[in-house]
């Protein structure tokens, strides 16, 4: 398959790069600063088993625009904050059969991408912890996987690669819930708090956390997908660590003053969580602070 990934982040340059390694034909969508940087560079990748580059072919929205290509598979690795502009992007590149392949924080990506690309979209979920360092993409732990939904044999084939732990799942909705009440869970820890995870729990702070959880699975269960007991295990062994430095990204992009999805991943949990008559008070109460913290920013 022809593969375009939208984006060539740490998300997007973590599993571009097991899918080069893996032979895979792969191109990146990605601006005109990071497109050079990445002809000039390489795409530069480190794990636990060390550095490498790789060359990787590359396109700018305006290139595209200016040559018109379809791809097979379009993976798309952006921020929310970024998603309109990258549909704006990839138009382009999406032809009939093309599978659009959305890798976001949340659901509310689904309902708009379906409404531009119709039944291509194909839902999925990752689940990686990397970042990127001066350009370079740095995975920080072993964890890498990615679940799809079923229906689409060419993409898991494509995706079933060295690296990436693969799941193909007949309920990727109950799968993206239970990410969705994990992520939020966290970002709420770490943005009510202003702190990693293991001070918070070494403060006293437990009966607090296990109540974080308590509010994102409640809403999960009443939206008609009940988060598992072993995902639910699988939260509170991390979420409930004295000694885990571990923070969101939501929260590590909140103190850089970047763009971030807090009405993505919290806003709409709150919005849903209304709707269905379940109470948050600390997820409403997260998202006043960052909030608040916007329009300050926003004030100067």
């Amino acid at each position: 398959m022809r593969i375009l990934i939208v984006g060539a982040g740490a998300t997007g340059g973590a599993f571009g790069t097991r899918l080069i390694e893996a032979g895979r034909d792969v191109t990146f969508l990605v601006r005109p600063g990071r497109a050079a940087a990445l002809r000039r560079d390489g795409l530069r990748f480190t794990d636990s088993s060390g550095t490498r580059t790789h060359e990787a072919a590359v396109l700018t929205a305006g290139e595209l625009a200016a040559a018109p290509q379809t791809f097979d598979l379009v993976v798309l690795t952006v921020k929310a904050p970024a998603l309109e502009a990258a549909i704006a992007d990839l138009r382009l590149a999406v032809g009939e059969g093309t599978v659009v392949l959305p890798i976001l924080n949340g659901m509310a990506h689904l309902n708009r991408l379906e409404a531009e690309f119709g039944p291509g979209v194909l839902g999925a979920l990752a689940m990686i912890v990397a970042t990127l360092d001066d350009g370079a993409v740095v995975q920080m732990t072993d964890w890498s996987a990615i679940t799809i939904g079923d229906g689409a044999p060419d993409v898991a084939r494509a995706l079933d690669v060295p690296g990436i732990r693969l799941t193909v799942s007949d309920d990727v909705a109950g799968a993206l819930w239970a990410k969705w009440a994990f992520i939020a869970a966290t970002g709420i820890l770490c943005c009510l708090f202003r702190s990693p995870v293991g001070p918070v729990i070494a403060a006293g702070g437990e009966p607090q956390v296990r109540a974080i959880i308590a509010e994102t699975e409640a809403v999960a269960a009443a939206a008609g997908h009940p988060v598992p007991a072993e995902s639910h295990e699988r939260t509170a062994t991390t979420l409930l660590d004295p000694a885990s430095a571990m923070t969101s990204s939501l929260y590590r992009d909140l103190v850089a003053g970047l763009p971030t999805e807090a009405e993505h991943i919290l806003g709409d949990l709150a919005a849903r969580a209304r709707d269905l008559g379940v109470a948050t008070p600390l997820l409403d109460l997260t998202l006043v602070q960052v909030r608040a913290d916007a329009f300050q920013r926003a004030a100067g």
